[in-house]
């Protein structure tokens, strides 16, 4: 098969970039995009999942049925973008990757990839694909590929990490334990950004505010919630996070063991119990992937959600004391309303209004999830996202697109958001090593 070129860029697009984003194609301006026939095939077997690649399948599949009205989609059909989508099919089942399976879906996609490097040697062709694998493949081959990524996000490695280390004068240190606030000279920190502030040994912890432009003391300071002391300057940092009503939404990254659950666990219970901030706290987290239906295992509802939840009813039990004492009383909180425990399937559409809302493991999902808990969110509400980056189980997501490290540097700056990233295991000497080093 033979097309006509509109653009010098060219890009082939995989299966796993259209279940990621179903409108992947309008993040590419003045291109040639390339849309294998063995895609669209696959696309179609996932049209009857109820989670997000379902979604994103039907989304695609209607989204290419709007491009067949305007057009041939063998000709290309031009989007506002200024680039052109195309539909490709390969003419043989033979070539060109002779020595790979051609009925293989990847290989089919590598196949058209390097017909069309053969057809326009002179054209930037890139392979687009969160294939890991596939993008091994093609470098064999000798076609150019990459991840998709449309915000250019920075790794996990690099990921904005709320907090940031400065050297004042004894002197600063001094006026900032007197006064309780701190001016900025000739410094620029983002919205919410924590500090640790350090002279001769001595050692200041503050929470910028734009609007003041000024370094202002942390709530907390120190001091417990619910019987949870703060180990670290991280934990305090999440405690003032957690704890300052301006702030509507928290984002905790951090390794197992570094208390980003039981932190966001006691300030819920503190701010529901004791202040009555929040109507009730609501706790979910994605039975894995988000959307799958939980009736796969068995007994009632409760019993179905117990092995998803057992981490929050440990953390629970943990800031009450060990023992029936404690389960009793997280069940009596469930029965009088003031904690709501459930699976991330059934926020989708609902309005959350004055809940304290913690959302874990939230590494597993993808921006557009994220999206559509952060938009559930009613007035009065506020949202905590925890997870730990290198711990992922989606095998659409990894650690730079992930919707957690998605949300991180995209709110980064806005005067409602803090983020903290939790670097020193706390749950005991074990665990941190078995983290460290396994």
């Amino acid at each position: 098969m033979v097309f006509t070129s509109h653009c010098d860029k060219k890009v082939i697009i995989d299966t796993s970039v259209i279940l990621y984003d179903a409108l992947a194609v309008k993040a590419f301006h003045k291109t040639d995009i390339y849309i294998p026939l063995s895609l669209i095939e696959e696309v179609d077997r996932f049209k009857r999942d109820m989670g997000e690649n379902g979604r994103n399948a039907r989304q695609f599949s209607r989204f290419m049925d709007t491009l067949r009205s305007r057009g041939s989609l063998t000709k290309g059909v031009p989007l506002d973008s200024g680039s052109y989508v195309y539909v490709h099919m390969l003419s043989t089942t033979k070539e060109p990757l002779p020595s790979l399976d051609i009925k293989n879906t990847d290989n089919q996609i590598l196949g058209t990839a390097l017909l069309i490097q053969n057809q326009f040697p002179k054209s930037s062709v890139e392979l687009i694909t969160k294939d890991i694998n596939l993008r091994v493949k093609a470098d064999v081959f000798g076609i150019k590929s990459k991840d998709y990524d449309p915000d250019h996000l920075a790794g996990v490695e690099k990921m904005y990490t709320g907090i940031r280390h400065i050297k004042v004068k004894n002197s600063r240190i001094e006026h900032f334990f007197k006064e309780r606030v701190l001016s900025i000279e000739n410094e620029k920190f983002f919205a919410n950004q924590y500090v640790i502030m350090e002279s001769r040994g001595k050692q200041a912890l503050g929470r910028y505010d734009k609007q003041q432009n000024k370094i202002l003391p942390l709530i907390s300071n120190g001091a417990p919630v619910w019987k949870v002391h703060p180990r670290n300057p991280e934990q305090n940092f999440a405690f003032d996070a957690l704890l300052n009503e301006k702030i509507l939404f928290v984002s905790l990254v951090g390794k197992a063991g570094t208390g980003k659950t039981l932190l966001a666990l006691a300030a819920g219970l503190y701010q529901t119990m004791n202040q009555r901030i929040y109507k009730r706290m609501l706790v979910s987290r994605p039975v894995f992937p988000m959307g799958r239906d939980i009736g796969y295992l068995p007994g009632d509802i409760e019993q179905k959600l117990n092995p998803w939840m057992q981490p929050v009813f440990d953390s629970l039990e943990f800031i009450m004391g060990m023992g029936k004492k404690a389960s009793q009383l997280t069940q009596d909180l469930v029965d009088q309303g003031l904690l709501n425990i459930e699976p991330l399937a059934y926020i989708r559409g609902r309005s959350i209004p004055h809940q304290y809302l913690i959302v874990d493991e939230a590494q597993n999902l993808t921006p557009h999830e994220i999206k559509t808990i952060i938009t559930r969110a009613g007035t009065g509400t506020k949202v905590i996202l925890t997870g730990d980056c290198y711990q992922i189980d989606n095998p659409y997501v990894d650690a730079s697109n992930s919707g957690l490290t998605h949300s991180v540097e995209k709110f980064k700056g806005q005067e409602i958001v803090a983020h903290v990233s939790l670097q020193k295991g706390e749950r005991s000497e074990l665990a941190v090593v078995g983290t460290n080093v396994l």
